[in-house]
Parts: C-alpha cells; sequence; structure tokens
C-alpha cells in the first residue's frame, strides 16, 4: 500500500510540475512567439491536453500581430465530447479584443483524426466570428501526441 501510495504522490508531483511548465510556456508565448506555424501551435496544445481523460474545447485569442493573448476554455466534456455554442465562443474573443483565433480540442481515445461533427462546427464558428470581423485560422486537433490542422488540410 505505501509503493503505490509514493506512486500516486509522486505522479501528482508530476502533474504539479507540468502545469508550472505550461504557466511558462504560455507567459513566453505572449512575449516572445507569433502563432503563425500549425506546428508550434499543434506542440504547444498536445503538451497541455497530454493524459487528459476528458475532452476540452480551447480558444487561443491572437492579437492583429499574431501573438496570443490568451486562451480560453470554453467546454469540458466527457470521454467522447464537449458541448460548445457560438455565442459563448464569439463573446469570448470579443471580450479579449481578438483579431484572430484558434480553435482546439482534445480526442482522449488518441486518434487525432477530425470527426464530421467537428468539421461542421469549425465552420458554424468560422461563420460566427466572421459577422464580427474576428478570423478563424485554425482548428487543431489533438489525440494523445498526434495533432492535425484544419489550415493545413484545407478545411478552414
Amino acid at each position: 500500500m505505501e509503493a503505490k501510495s509514493q506512486e500516486r504522490a509522486a505522479y501528482n508531483e508530476d502533474d504539479r510540475i507540468i502545469a508550472q511548465a505550461l504557466e511558462i510556456a504560455e507567459r513566453r508565448m505572449r512575449r516572445e512567439i507569433t502563432f503563425n506555424s500549425a506546428k508550434v501551435v499543434g506542440d504547444f496544445f498536445v503538451l497541455r491536453c497530454l493524459g487528459l481523460e476528458h475532452e476540452v474545447f480551447s480558444v487561443a485569442m491572437i492579437d492583429a500581430q499574431n501573438r496570443l493573448i490568451e486562451i480560453q476554455e470554453i467546454s469540458r466534456g466527457t470521454l467522447t465530447q464537449a458541448a460548445v455554442y457560438p455565442r459563448e465562443v464569439v463573446k469570448a474573443a470579443l471580450a479579449a479584443n481578438a483579431a484572430s483565433v484558434i480553435f482546439h480540442h482534445n480526442h482522449p481515445s488518441g486518434v487525432e483524426e477530425p470527426s464530421r461533427a467537428d468539421e461542421q462546427l469549425t465552420n458554424r464558428l468560422k461563420d460566427a466570428l466572421a459577422l464580427v470581423d474576428v478570423k478563424a485560422l485554425d482548428h487543431i486537433v489533438t489525440g494523445g501526441a498526434k495533432w492535425m490542422s484544419f489550415a493545413e488540410r484545407g478545411l478552414i
């Protein structure tokens, strides 16, 4: 029993260190990195969601120079889905004064391929944001340590 307790403590410590590293990475991204590469964004979101057992839908708010303003978690879901409402995404983008956005969600299954529902949601969000002059640059889907970009595939 003691070994299991030590293992759990080590795991919790690892999670704490990873969370701190992600905070540092986000802070540096705000100052130093432009979000103009799917690889930069995809790799970042892989780290952010690796090991999650539920879906999370986030939006990276981007300024006019393609710098990160902030990342907002819009929805936290279940093993297979997260409810996302265009109204909430538009409100968040306007509140952040974002010029553009990058969507992200993870697939806890480890498969980074988007579903037809993912494609439809992306189009609905893109259309809603266009009404308020916010450009949807990409939608990154992560699965385990892999990611895919809607922009690279010509889907956005």
